[in-house]
């Protein structure tokens, strides 16, 4: 059997990679041609092809600069699904490109099986498309619960496999205890998100500095692009954070900005303004109290007693590490503006999403206020109901998402003992791949 798979992203290469491996567990003589990363092309065949370096852009713009680029790729994945007949097509995310395809093969080919692993949040944008979707796609393959029962009620059919993500946490929980004076800053892994939200982190930071002298704060920097950047952008504010309780004041240093390993933590020194004069011992001091840490993200959600976290995945990371926390998101006005028109959701973060409520405080663009933001992390360092509270439902949440309770396509039992027995996201979505292809293999032989 072939599968022909499609992934644009570093996200998709990685969940297309681990689907790889467990579809190999099931039939070491599949057969894997496509487009991906450099993950899928190492596990895949010598037709699959790495473009994840051109394919993964961000933005309008940049997409409407590699247009050209596009269309070619747009044209060869076509012929080479044409050509390959491959026993299905496996597109992972990606919608701009993918929904795209989908529409452009089913026109080709009626027979073609079209099979999507991470969907689309069409749920969330424009429920709409999902009955144009299932005039193309064969079956969807959802990594949140609601979104099978939404899928199949639309007559698409889906199948709720788990989310990829608690796969990869699982590798990395560590037997750290909480600093009861530590609080974890995650402003985002994106550079324009990063520029509008850790200003209003930095300021709640030095509010809630001047309630408890002793708190500490780690920042975490997903490259070495965003800590220089997150650096530059709190400098000018260490002289005024309220020096650390209990610490000696100690000579502050000339070097420019360095990154050293200390204790083997990777740790941005944070350099002093010039002409800051007699505040200069006090801010050297400072960066102590606020430390950047690059590519640490799940080490300190599980050293953080609580956190201050960007809408997105990190907010899934954080609950699956048990770590309370509150949400911030700010961007620019024009893109919050058409974001509104668009966007049908009662919720932006994800736990809140899957829980139907607010487990956790949503700070969003005008409400992203510093004196609110600290008020609400104050209530979850002292309040130790709050916090048990907001970790329960986290472990509820996870447990949705670790597939707990599969759903299943219409037509099918609601038992699926072999795919319940499967531990991972991935081992499900293989299971249900393997099994689709095989039924279509039946199908044409009767």
């Amino acid at each position: 059997m072939t599968i022909y798979f499609v992934a644009g992203e570093v996200s998709a290469d990685n969940h297309g990679a681990a689907l790889m491996r467990s579809l190999r567990e099931l039939d070491p003589g599949l057969k894997f041609i496509g487009r991906g990363g450099p993950q899928m092309q190492e596990i895949a065949d010598n037709q699959f092809k790495n473009w994840i370096g051109d394919a993964a852009v961000l933005g309008l713009w940049e997409v409407l600069r590699k247009y050209g680029y596009f269309r070619e790729q747009f044209r060869e994945t076509i012929k080479e699904i044409l050509e390959s007949k491959p026993d299905a097509v496996v597109l992972i995310d990606y919608p701009g490109f993918n929904l795209r395809l989908a529409r452009a093969l089913r026109k080709k080919s009626r027979r073609q099986k079209i099979i999507y692993y991470i969907s689309p949040q069409v749920w969330a944008w424009n429920r709409g498309r999902i009955k144009r979707m299932a005039r193309c796609i064969d079956l969807v393959l959802c990594i949140f619960p609601f979104e099978a029962d939404l899928y199949n009620e639309s007559g698409l059919r889906a199948v709720f496999v788990g989310h990829p993500m608690i796969e990869r946490l699982q590798t990395w929980k560590l037997d750290d205890e909480r600093d009861p004076n530590l609080i974890g800053l995650f402003p985002g892994s994106r550079l324009r998100e990063v520029r509008k939200i850790f200003p209003v982190i930095i300021e709640t930071a030095r509010l809630l500095l001047q309630s408890n002298p002793t708190l500490r704060f780690q920042v975490a920097a997903a490259s070495d692009e965003l800590a220089r950047e997150m650096s530059q952008m709190l400098n000018p504010h260490l002289h005024s954070l309220p020096s650390p309780k209990g610490e000696e004041t100690w000579q502050a240093s000339n070097e420019l900005p360095r990154m050293s390993a200390i204790g083997g933590m990777t740790r941005t020194s944070l350099p002093l303004l010039r002409g800051e004069g007699r505040v200069r011992g006090e801010a050297s001091q400072n960066s102590q109290v606020i430390q950047i840490k690059i590519g640490e993200t799940a080490a300190l959600m599980q050293r953080a007693f609580v956190g201050i976290v960007a809408s997105g995945s990190a907010t899934l990371e954080g609950a699956y590490f048990r770590m309370p926390f509150v949400l911030i998101y700010k961007v620019a006005l024009p893109t919050y503006l058409a974001a509104r028109l668009v966007v049908n959701v009662k919720y932006l973060g994800m736990p809140n999403l899957l829980a139907g409520k607010e487990v956790v405080p949503e700070f969003i663009q005008h409400r992203a206020k510093p004196a609110a933001i600290a008020k609400a992390v104050q209530l979850l360092m002292e309040d130790s109901r709050a916090r048990e509270r907001m970790i329960s439902e986290f472990d509820a949440i996870v447990g949705r998402l670790q597939g707990a309770a599969v759903s299943s396509p219409p037509g099918r039992s609601a038992d699926r003992p072999s795919l319940m027995g499967k531990s991972g996201a991935s081992e499900r979505a293989a299971q249900v791949i393997v099994e689709e292809i095989g039924r279509s293999i039946l199908k044409g032989f009767n």
